[in-house]
């Protein structure tokens, strides 16, 4: 029965390492194939993280689950320079910095410190707050909250085009807020 009860352990721990097992990092070269079942995100961690790389996760990821799947802070990273909590988005790269260290080159300043804003200065669709969306040129609170209510009932903007279906927005207003969102 002691042998029995051992091997359960054995079992169990095995089968706990493989479930909390942080996802492996995308391979370069090789072209990962994604249908809309297997809806995911990836992401460039890079900077003071144990493993940097490409990391796919789940479409409601945060910083705080990036980082992990990174293996997470190293002893150098300036932890309090990363909103953990906030969404990531498709095609973002997360820098975890060294303290004192300089944004990267054409970062916005403090453009990642803002919920939905990108070091680049694009409004992500899907992660933006109403504030963040109100910066764009004839987007107002009303507008704003049109668009979070339209991701709030029909789940992630899956591209750009995806602004059409927001009342008030129609071809050229899209053809305006395109270069300056992303999803």
């Amino acid at each position: 029965m002691l042998v029995l009860g051992a091997a359960a352990v054995t079992v169990a721990i095995g089968m706990a390492r493989s479930v909390s097992a942080p996802p492996s990092p995308v391979t370069p070269g090789v072209t990962p194939t994604v249908t809309v079942a297997d809806a995911a995100v990836y992401v460039h961690v890079d900077g003071a993280v144990a493993h940097p790389g490409l990391y796919r996760l789940d479409p409601d990821a945060r910083v705080v689950d990036a980082v992990a799947a990174a293996g997470g802070f190293t002893d150098v990273a300036d932890r309090s320079a990363v909103n953990l909590a906030r969404l990531v988005s498709d095609g973002e790269q997360l820098l975890v910095p060294e303290p004192g260290a300089a944004p990267p080159a054409g970062a916005a300043p403090g453009a990642g410190d803002r919920p939905g804003v990108g070091a680049d200065g694009r409004i992500g669709l899907n992660t933006a707050d109403a504030a963040a969306l109100d910066t764009l040129p004839r987007v107002g609170p009303a507008l704003a909250e049109r668009i979070i209510a339209w991701r709030e009932e029909n789940g992630r903007f899956t591209s750009v085009e995806d602004l059409l279906g927001v009342s008030g927005i129609g071809e050229k207003m899209l053809e305006a807020l395109r270069d300056r969102v992303r999803v």
